[in-house]
């Protein structure tokens, strides 16, 4: 069967048998193309020591040869990738340097220069200028399966889930890869499409030539079997993914959430200390601060989420866009005020399922669910299985006044995924309890 013959269907679809007619074309198409470069940076590298080295030898060669806008677009793309890697945004700077040397060499005809601009504005959360970076690339490369890439992922978080759906088919016909295969994954995943999305990462995974991509695989594979509350399989994808990439730090955060969610808090603790030495990246702290928090253990937690507050005042000084999360720091552990300006402020930029919950979150916790509902239900209507998202829902609803509906959202997010976190998924039982004994 023909690569250009897979298609991303909304209806009830038979994906699993066309992944899997598909497997022995896209393993012969991924190792027919060994010096394309990868279309997705999270596809391409998990320790920052062999990347860091090759953006030092990228330097010296721009050092003897300064007029080479396609190596100063490639370094560019390079300190992105470190960025996303050490959690450090000053490679972020060192990126926009690099990315507007090489358009100041080559104004005109430059994707190289555009594609990485994309990248960057995508790892800003500045996704309306990665959309229109990608656009401009793919007017001079229209068959460009790196350019699409970025156009997914800036459809995506800007809400367009039917443009993004469209651009991920495109890029599984331009070049079916590990890259576009996980991102098709994730469309499907957020459609609700649980057994699709788990079988377009197996399509992925047997498609993987690197032990890079083998972790990325594994990872995704884990982080689906976890938030389908499947503690043994996440745990299994996780350790083979380590295996593959000892150094990942995204699999080390998921071996950190399994230890965790089986009740081990100290050891749990342990992991989240280490990873986060290497790797604080904000997302990570305040998973650890929460964990410290569910642990009774207050203070330590206040501490990592002052430590958060901190590093996103950091990332923003670097030009990053880190409203949403500060949102949901602030909606939890700070000022639920504050959240809800920085949520409609986000919200306004971007209408997705992402921004969505997190307005509702933030108006819930400043005591206005009337209107938090309504985005609430927005953040639903994708059909995502997202327990999270769920457990807002059913407090929202028992703020209202809803007791069965709440119930069933309640009850939706536990069904879910039971171990969601270890600071709301005890509060969600308990809330429901209290429902179900009236």
């Amino acid at each position: 069967m023909s690569p250009n013959r897979f298609r991303i269907l909304r209806t009830k679809p038979a994906l699993v048998a066309t992944l899997a007619c598909l497997i022995a074309a896209v393993v012969t198409v991924t190792v027919a193309l060994p010096g394309d470069p990868p279309a997705t940076p999270q596809a391409s590298t998990s320790s920052a020591e062999p990347l860091a080295a090759e953006i030092d030898r990228s330097r010296a060669r721009l050092d003897r040869v300064p007029n080479d806008p396609a190596g100063w677009a490639a370094l560019g793309a390079a300190y992105v990738e470190l960025a996303r890697i050490t959690g450090d945004p000053e490679n972020y700077g060192h990126a926009q340097r690099a990315l507007d040397r090489s358009l100041e060499l080559r104004p005109d005809g430059n994707a190289e220069a555009l594609l990485g601009h994309g990248l960057l504005s995508n790892a800003l959360h500045d996704f309306t200028a990665a959309r229109r970076y990608a656009e401009q690339a793919l007017a001079l490369r229209p068959n460009s399966a790196d350019v699409y890439g970025v156009l997914v992922d800036a459809r995506t978080q800007l809400g367009d889930i039917e443009g993004a759906t469209a651009a991920v088919q495109r890029m599984l016909d331009l070049r079916p890869s590990v890259a576009s295969f996980t991102r098709a994954a994730y469309d499907l995943e957020l459609h609700g499409r649980v057994a699709d999305a788990r079988a377009a990462l197996d399509m992925a995974l047997g498609a993987a030539t690197t032990a890079d991509q083998i972790a990325f695989c594994r990872y995704h594979l884990g982080e689906l079997a976890f938030d389908a509350g499947d503690l043994d399989g996440a745990e299994t994808h996780y350790s083979a993914g380590l295996l593959a990439a000892p150094q990942h730090a995204a699999l080390h955060q998921g071996m950190a959430k399994v230890v965790a969610a089986r009740g081990d808090f100290d050891g749990a603790s342990s992991r989240f200390a280490e990873l986060t030495q290497r790797t604080p990246l904000p997302e990570y702290l305040i998973e650890w601060g929460e964990l410290l928090e569910a642990a009774g253990r207050p203070e330590e937690a206040a501490a990592k989420y002052r430590e958060v507050s901190a590093r996103f005042a950091e990332l923003e000084a670097r030009g990053a866009i880190e409203s949403v999360d500060a949102a949901r720091l602030a909606a939890e552990h700070g000022d639920p005020a504050e959240a809800v300006r920085l949520a409609r402020l986000e919200f306004d930029r971007r209408q997705s399922v992402f921004t969505a919950d997190a307005l509702a979150w933030s108006l819930h916790k400043a005591g206005r669910d009337t209107e938090a509902i309504v985005f609430a239900d927005r953040a639903a209507t994708l059909g995502w299985r997202n327990a999270t998202h769920a457990y807002h829902r059913g407090m929202i609803l028992t703020a209202l006044g809803r007791p069965d509906q709440a119930a069933a959202a309640l009850s939706d997010a536990l069904t879910i995924n039971p171990h969601f976190s270890p600071l709301h998924a005890p509060r969600a039982r308990r809330t429901l309890d209290t429902l179900t004994t009236r």
